[in-house]
């Protein structure tokens, strides 16, 4: 099986545990105003890649991965290619290899509002050969969702609604935007969202700074940047309202 690939990053830190081969996958249906990888959105912007090529990668990167290493799907939105996607994942497990996918969790549903039938077998199957989901939650309000991804958020429900109920393992993490999403009583309302799957088994919550390192990319693709003006958040700031989701690890309140 074939897909569509962006680029490889080997020896990665920062897209789970242990040092990990970052596959970033092209695609996504999403177009958040903060996003710093426009390149990635065109399907046929990347070169055509197969199952066999990423596994013989991962296989030769397996001395390095240790006990805690392992794969990484990227993007762009690995659910934007739901069946290689799968087809990846199961291939990698079948290797023994840790896999984590790094998501929106809402690419798979932008055909229609909410998951049916197939679509619902494939994510779920997806979910069930995935060690760790790293999900980016956009926002935690309908209204905001829009307004930063232009699309719908029904999509991302029902991902956590499925996640939910197989208790899956995640990383949960939230880009923090000045004038955006900065304030305690943002922080707040994503707490609440999160209250709402009770099951999901939360390892860690981070909030990332808003940065603008993918300005000039707008400019090479001729692509008007969505939020001019708007700086890289302070990292005071950034700590300020991390302490707050840090208690609500410590007394388990999400």
């Amino acid at each position: 099986m074939a897909g569509h690939l962006h680029s490889y990053e080997t020896l990665g830190t920062l897209d789970g545990p242990g040092l990990r081969l970052v596959v970033f996958l092209q695609g996504c249906p999403l177009r958040c105003l903060y996003c710093h990888n426009p390149d990635t959105w065109d399907m046929a912007a990347g070169r055509s890649v197969t199952v066999e090529e990423i596994v013989t990668k991962a296989r030769r990167m397996r001395p390095y991965f240790g006990s805690t290493g392992g794969v990484t799907l990227s993007g762009g939105e690995p659910l934007a290619q739901t069946h290689f996607t799968l087809a990846l994942l199961q291939a990698l497990k079948n290797e023994s290899i840790h896999t984590v996918i790094d998501t929106s969790g809402t690419a798979v549903f932008s055909a229609s509002e909410r998951a049916h039938g197939d679509d619902k077998r494939v994510l779920t199957a997806i979910l069930a050969a995935t060690d760790l989901v790293l999900l980016d939650i956009k926002a935690p309000l309908a209204a905001g969702f829009q307004a930063l991804t232009s699309c719908s958020m029904a999509g991302l429900e029902q991902f956590l609604e499925l996640a939910n109920a197989r208790r899956q393992t995640v990383w949960i993490r939230q880009v923090i935007v000045p004038g955006l999403n900065d304030t305690a009583e943002d922080v707040a309302e994503f707490g609440q969202f999160l209250q709402r799957y009770p099951q999901l088994q939360i390892e860690k919550i981070e909030l990332l700074p808003y940065h603008t390192l993918g300005v000039s990319k707008y400019g090479q693709l001729g692509i008007p940047y969505p939020l001019p003006g708007v700086g890289a958040l302070p990292a005071d700031k950034l700590a300020e309202l991390q302490h707050v989701v840090d208690q609500w690890t410590c007394t388990g309140n999400r």
